[in-house]
């Protein structure tokens, strides 16, 4: 059985000012989309992609994580303490932040990004979309190393199991570093596969909703629900309710017949 390191959430100091590794898991996936576009946009010449459009991509990209990120997490998770603490939803230094949320904020920026470049939408989403995996990744990341979302409780002979001494001495699953495996790296493999051939009209944006939408419903199985939701409808957890949108929307993208774009 495993014990988790139990990271100094502060990475490094400068002075007054202090450094933590979640954040720094918000600059690596920066930095990957940035790398990753430029590559991708080298590879999208014909389309019309620049790797100096990734600028622009990133800007907007950043505002939809953060600002659908904490409004999904307090519309999904949280939506009556929020309604009666409106000021609380700007506490982003408490914690809460919702993937889901996030993903429909950069959808959102995105829209906005496309009407003023006037570019096809779906080319956007299609464009972005295996740029996203890595950084989901570094995310999980850090959510190991703050010891947060833990995974559920199980037997000590199971491989992989975990004590996370922060929160109990509970045998667990280290579901973050499943996920960081699966929504992470694994569809990141997959989805760049997918996308280095020319494919239909919102074919990429498809393969990641459904992608995405698979590992997370599974990972959830080995992840510890939010303690003031616990199990919902059919004994599943609100991260997979939020995934059955995202299969039947990437599932009827992959689905439809339309040229090649």
């Amino acid at each position: 059985m495993l014990t988790h390191p139990q990271f100094d959430p502060i990475a490094f100091s400068l002075g007054p000012l202090h450094v933590r590794w979640y954040g720094l898991t918000y600059l690596v996936a920066f930095v990957l989309f940035l790398v990753l576009g430029r590559i991708r946009a080298r590879q999208n010449v014909l389309r019309g992609w620049k790797p100096a459009d990734l600028d622009d991509l990133l800007l907007y990209g950043i505002l939809g994580v953060v600002l659908g990120g904490r409004l999904g997490y307090c519309l999904f998770y949280k939506p009556l303490h929020y309604l009666s603490n409106p000021l609380e939803i700007f506490a982003v230094w408490q914690g809460g932040m919702s993937f889901h949320g996030g993903m429909l904020g950069v959808i959102f920026a995105m829209w906005l990004y496309s009407r003023r470049t006037e570019r096809n939408f779906l080319g956007v989403m299609d464009f972005i979309a295996p740029l996203v995996p890595l950084g989901l990744a570094s995310g999980r990341m850090g959510n190991f190393i703050n010891a947060e979302l833990p995974g559920r409780v199980t037997d000590a002979s199971t491989p992989f199991a975990m004590v996370f001494p922060q929160i109990d001495n509970l045998p667990r699953h280290p579901s973050q570093l499943y996920q960081f495996a699966l929504e992470g790296v694994l569809l990141f493999v997959l989805l760049w596969i997918y996308a280095s051939k020319p494919r239909a009209l919102g074919r990429v944006s498809g393969a990641f909703l459904v992608g995405y939408g698979i590992f997370r419903f599974i990972a959830e199985f080995f992840r510890e629900p939010d303690s003031f939701l616990g199990f919902l409808a059919l004994g599943m957890t609100m991260g997979q309710w939020l995934c059955v949108p995202m299969l039947a929307v990437g599932g009827w993208l992959l689905a439809r017949r339309r040229t090649r774009d």
